[in-house]
């Protein structure tokens, strides 16, 4: 991973001398930028892979913990519009997908709309909260983390280490359960695709089709075997499609502007 200033939540995980595209990659709850860093060797060279470290997490661990998306995207949002302009798609899993489309919806505002907007294992915006499980006792919260295999196993089977982690876990999944989107915000123009894995016990895939309304663009699903975490669990399938879909974006939009 490439040095970036700490007090910023951007990473760079592959550079590119020429980039053509910008791939960013926001985390789940309790997750960081180090989920994301095996991806760069499955992304063509001109893609510039980017992640994003929450305020409390990974390098940021004793910064303040944020319990609101919106204050996690405005962050984002704000780097990203320092950055050099360039297509940029957003990858989001789980609270991840909140935080992008947040992020989508600022980006759009301010003229910088997206090439798009890949949502994994996330419900769309409004239907959160259906699991209150940032209501339960740390006993109870980290069970169903464990459960879902969304921890290592050298930190799950570390006491101190799952202390210092479930303040993380809480305000994350916190803030995923108390979003609430904007009453009719403005639809954004990007394609925007959603990955779900079929067995993922706290995604009802019959909600998905509901993220077709936050865009005027285009919208796919793609059901993957596996759980909540399916991206890293069998990651292959996921970034040759996430590869294919940004080659697609990037030639429309090239016979859009030619």
């Amino acid at each position: 991973m490439l040095r970036t200033r700490r007090d910023h939540c951007l990473r760079t995980l592959a550079q590119a001398s020429a980039p053509t595209a910008r791939l960013v990659c926001l985390p789940h709850s309790g997750g960081t930028t180090a989920g994301y860093g095996a991806w760069a060797a499955s992304l063509p060279p001109a893609v510039e892979l980017l992640a994003a470290q929450y305020p409390g997490h990974g390098d940021r661990f004793g910064e303040q913990l944020s319990a609101d998306v919106r204050t996690l995207s405005s962050e984002l949002a704000s780097e990203l519009l320092r950055l050099p302009p360039l297509p940029t798609m957003l990858f989001g899993h789980s609270l991840g997908a909140l935080v992008a489309y947040e992020t989508a919806l600022t980006l759009s505002t301010l003229g910088r709309p997206l090439s798009g907007l890949l949502a994994s294992s996330c419900p769309p915006p409004g239907t959160a909260g259906r699991v209150r499980a940032g209501l339960l006792s740390d006993d109870e919260l980290w069970s169903l983390i464990r459960s879902l295999g969304g921890v290592d196993p050298i930190v799950a089977n570390n006491p101190e280490l799952a202390e210092a982690l479930l303040p993380v876990l809480r305000a994350d999944i916190t803030a995923h359960e108390r979003y609430r989107p904007e009453p009719r915000p403005v639809p954004l123009s990007c394609p925007v695709r959603c990955y779900h894995g079929v067995e993922d016990p706290l995604v009802d895939g019959a909600l998905l089709g509901g993220w077709v309304s936050v865009t005027t663009g285009p919208f796919s699903l793609l059901e993957r075997e596996g759980h909540h975490f399916h991206p890293f669990q069998a990651p292959e399938g996921l970034l040759a499609d996430i590869v294919d879909f940004l080659g697609t974006a990037l030639e429309k939009n090239s016979l859009t502007r030619s």
